[in-house]
């Protein structure tokens, strides 16, 4: 079972639970700081590791008048000068292959969203940069078909994959997430991560925006960390209701440091107790 090392920090499914945790869409320095320096807090008293996450653009709003983000030229500024100031791996998303370069030059970790998991050249241009590439696995594909997202991006030499669950479409404007999953994608020999606040998600569920069951988060957490995973991924604000996006399912953050000590607790039980799958 592969382990990868992201900024320093080894990510692995037998290694300390790491957390990648953030605001959804990055709104500004000052309050991407405020977020990453309370979670870099949380998960250093709790023993887990920690990657900031936030998206320079939110390309895939549901709606035309879905606010975006600060774009790239702006927003990959901010997350440069973030990782400086708070000295912890940085992840953002990409959506076209003339983003991976310069993103990468930004952050530690490229992130392939679900709904662009199967475009090639997205995939062969993220994995030509060498950063760490977190591949999201569609809410449409089936656990053993990330083997494909798998082999293109190590056709480029890049064995620095992660792979995330995120739940699969169940009917409309509905999500479910399969256990099952989990080891079926650690199967495949790289990092798995639970992303338990998209996985609640209600796409388009409020018609020009999605809606989401953010009380459910931390239960889809507590599930996935008890099989012994390699990091969860959290989306947080400290007033979700008034984020620019995918507020429904956010966790407050004054809830995080609770959660991600919980979280903690089942991780040191999983891996001291692994499953045999």
């Amino acid at each position: 079972m592969k382990h990868i090392e992201i900024g320093g920090l080894p990510v692995g499914n037998t290694r300390p639970l790491t957390v990648i945790a953030g605001p959804c869409q990055l709104e500004s320095l000052d309050h991407a700081l405020m977020i990453g320096h309370a979670m870099k807090e949380a998960c250093a008293a709790a023993g887990a590791g920690y990657i900031f996450k936030a998206s320079f653009d939110k390309a895939n709003r549901t709606s035309l008048s879905g606010r975006r983000g600060l774009g790239i030229d702006k927003g990959l500024e901010v997350l440069a000068e973030l990782r400086r100031q708070l000295d912890v791996p940085v992840l953002t998303d990409v959506h076209s292959p003339e983003q991976c370069a310069p993103a990468a030059e930004a952050v530690d970790v490229l992130q392939i969203p679900a709904f662009l998991c199967r475009q090639t050249d997205l995939l062969l241009a993220a994995g030509e940069t060498g950063a760490a590439i977190n591949v999201k696995k569609g809410q449409f594909l089936a656990p053993w078909d990330m083997a494909n997202a798998v082999t293109k991006i190590e056709s480029t030499g890049n064995r620095r994959i992660l792979l995330t669950e995120r739940g699969v479409s169940f009917g409309y404007n509905t999500l479910v997430t399969d256990m099952r999953s989990l080891p079926i994608m650690a199967g495949l020999g790289y990092p798995v991560v639970m992303d338990a606040t998209h996985a609640v998600q209600q796409p388009g569920g409020q018609g020009g925006s999605s809606g989401g069951q953010r009380e459910f988060a931390p239960v889809l957490a507590r599930a996935a960390v008890s099989l012994g995973l390699a990091a969860v991924f959290i989306e947080t604000h400290e007033d979700p209701d008034s984020a620019p996006s995918d507020g429904p399912n956010m966790i407050p953050l004054d809830q995080m440091p609770d959660l991600i000590a919980t979280l903690m607790a089942f991780d040191r039980l999983a891996k001291a107790h692994p499953l045999s799958i």
